[in-house]
């Protein structure tokens, strides 16, 4: 079916749409996190430069779940055949996006993970590392522990 907008017209109208975040693995992660018994979380909390999927305040720790698409996931990753060069530039503003959030998240003495969307889809050594080192913070964190005395894996950094 032919589409009812002239391209520009269509260009107007897609350029309107905001995205709302990728609910599915906002979600996802939320449930994971709850059936390990990590709490102390916030979500997209507005007062943090880059808006982190997951932010533990007390630690300082910031987690965001990248879309394997949107976020040029080495491993998932396709381009699409049409409209090549307007996805090269929208993925590589996406990547260079997350470079500059964790630079700045980093210069405010925040912790930054991320996890790929495929390492919730089961359960992965890189997800099981995440909600290990989450618990030892929140328990450190339960307990009272002002200092960062745990390491987070350097494979969760990137």
């Amino acid at each position: 079916m032919a589409d009812v907008f002239s391209p520009e017209k269509r260009s107007e109208v897609m350029s309107r749409i905001r995205s709302r975040g990728n609910r599915s693995t906002d979600l996802k992660l939320a449930a994971i996190l709850r059936a390990n018994g990590i709490a102390g979380w916030k979500v997209h909390p507005a007062n943090l430069f880059g808006r982190p999927d997951f932010y533990f305040p007390g630690r300082r720790t910031a987690i965001f779940v990248d879309g394997c698409f949107w976020h040029a996931c080495k491993r998932c990753f396709r381009m699409p055949a049409s409209n090549r060069s307007f996805w090269k530039t929208k993925i590589s503003k996406n990547v260079r996006r997350d470079r500059e959030v964790r630079r700045a998240l980093m210069r405010e003495n925040i912790t930054v993970l991320r996890i790929w969307e495929h390492d919730l889809e089961r359960s992965t050594h890189k997800l099981r590392r995440l909600i290990d080192a989450l618990k030892v913070i929140t328990t450190e964190e339960a307990a009272g522990a002002s200092s960062r005395s745990s390491e987070v894996p350097k494979a969760l950094c990137r």
